[in-house]
Parts: structure tokens; C-alpha cells; sequence
């Protein structure tokens, strides 16, 4: 059963430092990040694969579809599928191949395009624009154990 836990993102740093907590936390399965177009949702996964160990620029997927990544020997998948027209194109570049890596790390943003071609989420993450659009919220589903540990490290 997932359970909700709702962050105030009142800056740049307090994203960063959230994606830094989810790294400590979760290195494996799959994340969806969910928000309009400019609510962070790029700007989050950059922080979480710096956080995980990735040196360098963090490219946006949103022409090739996915990004691969190889991080101290762990492999992490950044889909964005805001430009997909149809969830089968995931099945025709093959994306089951992708999904057979071995303790991998998925995140996609726009995962309501990929319909029943992506695997359903272990983590879920919805970036809400604030009113002025200077601040984000956060709403974080995921199981007890993880918010709790999420909520520990977000509180120091």
C-alpha cells in the first residue's frame, strides 16, 4: 500500500537536497515523475544522478526518449515521454530490453504517456508549481518504510 508525503520546495537547494535523500534511499526499481512542463521534474533527476555518483552534464530525453546511464557500475534509465504519440513506440525502440537490466534504476518523466508499456511505479513523484511559480511542492507515494526514511533525512 503507498502512502503520501507532501514537500515544500522552496528553492533550487531544497530540491537538490531532496534528490539527494531519495538517492540514499532508493537506487533501484521505478520512479515517475509527474509535474507540467517546467515544474522540475529534469532539474530533479539531475540532482538525483549527481547524488548517485554521475559526473557531468545531465541531457533532458526528451528527443531521444531515453538517456542511459552507468554509474559506479549501477545502471540508471531516464526516459521522458512527453513527445511519445503512441505507448507502442516503447515496445518498437525496444524498451523491454531495457527493462530486463538487472538492479537498474528507471526513472520516467511523463509516464502517463507510456501507457501499459512501462512497469508500474515503485515511487512516485508529483511536482506541483505554486501559484507565484517560484516554489514547488513535492507529493511523494511510495511504501511507509521509504517515506519514513525520506522524512528522517529531509527533517536534519
Amino acid at each position: 500500500m503507498c502512502n503520501t508525503l507532501t514537500l515544500s520546495l522552496d528553492s533550487e537547494i531544497a530540491t537538490q537536497h531532496f534528490a539527494k535523500a531519495v538517492a540514499r534511499h532508493f537506487s533501484q526499481g521505478v520512479i515517475y515523475l509527474i509535474g507540467d512542463l517546467g515544474a522540475g521534474k529534469t532539474t530533479f533527476s539531475r540532482y538525483l544522478l549527481q547524488a548517485l555518483g554521475h559526473k557531468g552534464a545531465v541531457k533532458s530525453p526528451t528527443y531521444t526518449l531515453v538517456e542511459p546511464y552507468n554509474i559506479v557500475g549501477k545502471t540508471i534509465y531516464h526516459f521522458d515521454l512527453y513527445r511519445l504519440n503512441d505507448p507502442y513506440e516503447l515496445e518498437l525502440m525496444g524498451i523491454r530490453d531495457y527493462l530486463e537490466t538487472p538492479d537498474a534504476l528507471f526513472l520516467f518523466e511523463w509516464p502517463s504517456q507510456g501507457g501499459s508499456e512501462i512497469p508500474q511505479p515503485d515511487l512516485t513523484i508529483e511536482i506541483l508549481k505554486t501559484e507565484d511559480e517560484m516554489q514547488r511542492q513535492a507529493v511523494i507515494l511510495a511504501n511507509q518504510s521509504l517515506l519514513e526514511q525520506l522524512k528522517g533525512d529531509l527533517s536534519e
